[in-house]
This record gives structure tokens, sequence and C-alpha cells, in this order.
């Protein structure tokens, strides 16, 4: 990403947040594994959609109309001993140079410098209730802020959250990051291919799980968007599954729920398709029932268009197809008003998606579905749910579990399919697979 990017960012917020006041956004923290062992560092997706900077322990204060400079980064300073141990890292001077603050001061200075940047701002735009040792520490600096009132000093009288603002803007993707999603969804595409052909009868849910890995660590993709469900059979019909130790067996389902991230933007895709390469008719009348929902769903994605649309009509096709099929009985209105669909279908349509596999932005506004404008990106997710143990139904549906998921662009027409690289009809996936 260019850090031409990260600038227009802070530009639009800036004019948000409004002279006079001030926002500002703690990165997120190492966190510990084990004993002296840390996790995988992964920057907070706010700080890092305004900033850029990939380090712990760091600060960000944007302050509209300073002469002296708007945007303020606190980190760490450089360390020769830490850069032998753990590479290279910004330091102050990085800061500047790199990612564009106009000043940079070491986080140790915080608690001396904060304070009389707050000093006389009438709002502070913050990230509330993410972290409460930092919401602790900004209530004492402006407490003493306060104390000063008689020196002519004024504290900032309103917190605003720093969110709204923020996942508004994140709501709406620039061209730049729908590429770096195009390019998440076609290697994530690909490591789905793969499954479907390293996929065998007695091999382990696990095993596949390392091919996917293997497709997106081979690409350059380290990170997977969020832990990958691969779950064969009865496994399916639990909506996150993750255990993925389970032997596959012949004349079962195989539901893979996996994506990569790349530069911290996500993919997000479900293909299910059976283990031995041929679909047996029971398997072949549901999924083509989901496939149906799915495409039905898609074209449903257009500007202004409300959210809920895609999600009505996924109800409709799948109510009809499942009276069709017997494991419904009713009349299909009443069905669906009375949620009989709920027993099979018991998730919504998809979600946001963006720089969190389940991406930030409001969904209702005042009580009415939000409306699709061009560049928001979300996930047509259908799927049917019948446990082993549901006697409702006749034995022959009993422990399959079908999701069909896709990445779905708003464009100024309709929509683009991000991930379209992975097959999914029944001939396409069976061709693949023999």
């Amino acid at each position: 990403m260019k850090s031409s990017e990260f600038t227009a960012r802070r530009t639009q917020l800036m004019a948000e947040v409004g002279q006079g006041n001030i926002a500002l956004i703690a990165s997120a923290k190492v966190r510990t594994r084990n004993r002296d062992v840390d996790y995988t560092f992964r920057q907070d997706s706010d700080f890092y959609y305004l900033t850029g900077f990939n380090e712990p322990d760091a600060v960000a204060v944007f302050i509209p109309g300073r002469e002296q400079g708007e945007y303020i980064l606190f980190c760490k300073e450089y360390d020769e001993k830490k850069a032998l141990w753990e590479g290279a890292h910004a330091g102050l001077e990085g800061a500047t140079t790199d990612f564009s603050a106009d000043d940079a001061f070491p986080i140790d200075d915080l608690s001396d410098i904060l304070p009389g940047l707050l000093e006389n701002k009438a709002k502070v735009f913050y990230p509330m209730g993410r972290d409460a040792s930092f919401d602790h520490q900004l209530m004492e600096w402006i407490t003493h802020i306060r104390s000063q009132t008689r020196s002519g000093i004024n504290a900032p009288g309103e917190l605003v959250s720093l969110e709204h603002l923020v996942h508004e803007m994140r709501l709406i993707k620039s061209d730049a990051e729908i590429e770096l999603m195009r390019f998440a969804a076609d290697i994530s595409g690909n490591a789905h291919i793969r499954a479907m052909q390293q996929c065998k009868v007695g091999r382990y849910e696990y095993q596949i799980e390392a091919e996917l890995i293997h497709e997106f660590m081979e690409n350059g993709l380290r990170h997977v968007a969020y832990p990958s469900i691969v779950a064969g059979g009865k496994n399916a019909c639990v909506l996150h599954y993750v255990e993925n130790k389970s032997v596959l067996n012949d004349g079962d389902l195989l539901l893979i729920d996996a994506g990569a991230e790349y530069d911290h933007y996500a993919a997000d895709i479900t293909r299910t398709f059976p283990v031995n390469g041929r679909f047996s008719a029971e398997q072949k009348a549901l999924y083509q029932l989901v496939l149906d929902a799915q495409f039905a769903a898609i074209e449903e994605i257009k500007p202004n268009t409300p959210w809920n649309n895609a999600h009505d009509v996924s109800v409709d096709v799948l109510t009809s197809g499942l009276v069709d099929l017997g494991l419904l009985t009713g009349d299909v209105t009443q069905l669906i008003k009375d949620e009989a669909y709920k027993d099979f279908y018991m998730h919504r349509i998809g979600h946001w998606l963006g720089m969190d596999v389940h991406d930030v932005g409001d969904y209702k506004i005042n009580d009415q579905w939000c409306v699709l404008e061009p560049g928001m990106v979300l996930t047509i997710e259908p799927g049917l749910y019948i446990p082993k143990n549901c006697l409702k139904v006749d034995k022959k549906w009993r422990g399959i579990g079908i999701r069909i998921e896709d990445d779905v662009l708003v464009t100024e027409t309709g929509y683009e399919v991000l991930t379209q690289a992975a097959p999914k009809t029944i001939a396409e996936i069976e061709a693949l697979m023999n």
C-alpha cells in the first residue's frame, strides 16, 4: 500500500474531527502465548488503516490545524540490540521518513507530552473501551488538566467514539484496497482448488488444512484470515468447527471455510465437495439448492439495494426447495413467517469483509437496513445443515452440511465476485476432482 493512501485517509479523518479537537489511537499489544513465547504480532486494524505502522507500543495522535504538524506518532526508539535479535524497526526517524509522521516522540515520553496536546481541545476522538488501561490513563490526563483551570487551561469536555468515523471510512474500499482483496481472493481460491485435488478417502482433515496453508505460504501470504474450518461429514453441521482432526470417509462431503490475509486484508471462501469426487443423489439435490440460493442472492447485490434483500431471497429459495424435497411441509409463505427454515439454515446470508474477516460497518441505521454502495465488499454464504441426530427428516438426508461462500464487491453497475476462481458448480467440482 502506498504511503499516499494512508495520507489521504488521515486527511479525511481530520476533516471529520475538525479543528479545535484531537484524535488518538493506540496500536495493538504483543500477546503472550506461553511463558516467554509471544503470538505473532498483528496490528490493530484501525491503527494500521490510518498509519500503515506495523509495530506494537505506539500511539498515533491527530490534531487538525496544528502548525507544528497534524500527525504525531509515539513509538519505540531505535534499539540496535533489539534490531540484532528481532530485526529492523522504524524508530523515531523512520516514523517521519518512512511513515510520514510530522513529529515523532519516544513512547516512554507519552505521559509527559500528550497531556499538553490535550489542553484546550474541545473534543477527544478515541476508541473508548478497547483498552481499559489506556482509558484509565487518558482520564488521569484529563483530570490533571482540569486541575489547572485557574491558570486558564481548559480540559476537553467531550469524549467521542473514533471508531464511528473510522469504520464508516473502512466500509467503502478504495481501488488500492480492492486490489489487495483481489489478490487475497485469487490465492485463496487456488488453495481451495488444491484442497479439492488433494482430497482422498482416508486422509485427515488436518492434512487438507495443510494443503491450504501450503498454497497460501507458497504465494507469500503467511497468515490465515481466520482459523480454517475443514469439516468432513457430520462435522460440517457444526458451524464453527475448527478441530480439523477427523478422518475423511467415503461418501461424505467436506466443507472448507478458509481464506488468506494479504497486507491486512482478508479473503473468506467456503466450498463443499464430495470426499470421493462424486455427489450422491441426496448431496447433489441439497447442494444445487444451496447454489441456487447463492446465485439468486448475489443477483441482489447492486447499489441502492438494502443489505437484507440478499438474505430474504436466500430464505425464499431455500424454503421452497426444502418443501419440494420433503424436508419441510406446508405453505412456503407461512413457513418463512414461522422461520421453519432455521432448523436447517440458522445464520444470515453474510457479513462485511475487509481488514477483518467480520469487518466493521453498520448493518442497520435508525432501524433501517443499510443500503449498498459501490466499494462495499460483503460475503454471500447460504447453507443447509442437517445433523446426524435430526429425526425430523428421512435418514438419507442426515449428516449433510453444505455452505457456499463468495466475496462480492459492489460496483457502480452491480457486483463483481472476487472469489470466482474457486469452482462451485457440481459439474466443475466433479470434473476437477476426477
